[in-house]
Parts: structure tokens; C-alpha cells; sequence
């Protein structure tokens, strides 16, 4: 599975820059590489990021994540989500979770890594749970 460079850039924009909340990514599988499908706005929600993961098709995702500890400090955890709906394709799962790790090894700087095939294994509360 290639991994378009796109995806690489619009990853190191998010993690340097800051320039989006997250992003989306797809397998095209006709063309066989991993390409973005949908970028978010700094200003953009959790709620919006959710909207973007289709209810019965497999993605992978990074969101970057602000919180405050418990020390009262301002920090950012940057999230990989491996998005696979039980609803999805078999075929669509197969494929995604075998080109996982290579796809993440492409993305340097994950600091956490979901699984989620319901929106409540990657809720803000998972998030906030995983970070500190």
C-alpha cells in the first residue's frame, strides 16, 4: 500500500504548524495508497472530526488533542485512530488493519495510537484518559 505524499505533508503541517485539528485519511484501493480525505480548521470541533468518520466505512484519522493536566499546564497529545465500524466490509478491515503499521511508521511524531470500531472506545474522555 503507498502512502500518497500528501498525507506525509498535510501530517507535518498538523504537528509543526498546527495547521489542522485533524485529518482524515482513505485507502483508494483501486489505485492501492493511502490518500487525505477531509482536513479540519484549527477551529473545528471534536463533534466535527466525528462527522467526518463514515458510520460504515473503515479510515484512519489523527486528531490533535488539547487538554490541561493537573498541574494546570497547556499541553497536546497528537492521536492516531484506526477508525473500522463493525458495520464496515470485511474486506475494508482486512485491508486497513494490515497496512496500519506501515502507514503509522510514514507519520513521525504519534504519541497514541486508538482502535476504535464505535464512537465510544474514542470519545474525549478516552482521549483525556490516554493522555495523562
Amino acid at each position: 500500500m503507498a502512502v500518497h505524499d500528501d498525507c506525509k505533508l498535510k501530517f507535518l503541517e498538523l504537528k509543526a504548524k498546527r495547521t489542522y485539528r485533524f485529518i482524515v485519511f482513505k485507502i483508494e484501493e483501486k489505485q492501492k495508497q493511502v490518500l487525505v480525505e477531509k482536513l479540519g480548521e484549527p477551529t473545528e470541533s471534536y463533534e466535527n472530526f466525528t462527522a467526518n468518520l463514515p458510520a460504515d466505512e473503515c479510515r484512519y484519522a489523527v486528531y490533535d488533542y488539547d487538554f490541561v493536566t493537573e498541574e494546570n499546564v497547556q499541553k497536546s497529545r497528537i492521536i492516531f485512530i484506526a477508525w473500522s465500524p463493525d458495520t464496515a466490509r470485511v474486506r475494508s478491515k482486512m485491508i486497513y488493519a494490515s497496512s496500519k503499521d506501515r502507514f503509522k511508521r510514514e507519520l513521525d511524531g504519534i504519541q497514541i495510537e486508538l482502535q476504535a470500531t464505535d464512537p465510544t472506545e474514542m470519545g474525549l474522555d478516552v482521549f483525556r484518559s490516554r493522555s495523562n
